[in-house]
């Protein structure tokens, strides 16, 4: 697991490459239409790329990390499979 990972032109908040997920924490201005539409198209690149983005709350992530850091580990195992 790598944090602050480039790839292409993005930086993903965390990325596991042996599974190709992408894990982002979003703060509440990714709430914003504007953001929202950015966090699409980069999702869309990703997922052209071969990764898929799973995006976790800033406030679930700080709140109940080994609840987070399970669901992250449940779909890395999902993925490597």
């Amino acid at each position: 697991m790598r944090r602050q990972a480039p790839i292409g032109r993005y930086v993903a908040d965390f990325v596991h490459h042996g599974s190709r997920l992408v894990i982002e924490v979003d703060g509440g201005g990714h709430d914003l239409p504007e953001q929202q539409l950015y966090d699409a198209k980069r999702d869309g690149w990703l997922a052209s790329q071969g990764y898929r983005v799973m995006r976790v709350r800033d406030a679930e992530a700080f709140g109940n990390p080994d609840e987070v850091a399970g669901r992250v580990a449940a779909e890395i195992r999902k993925l490597i499979v």
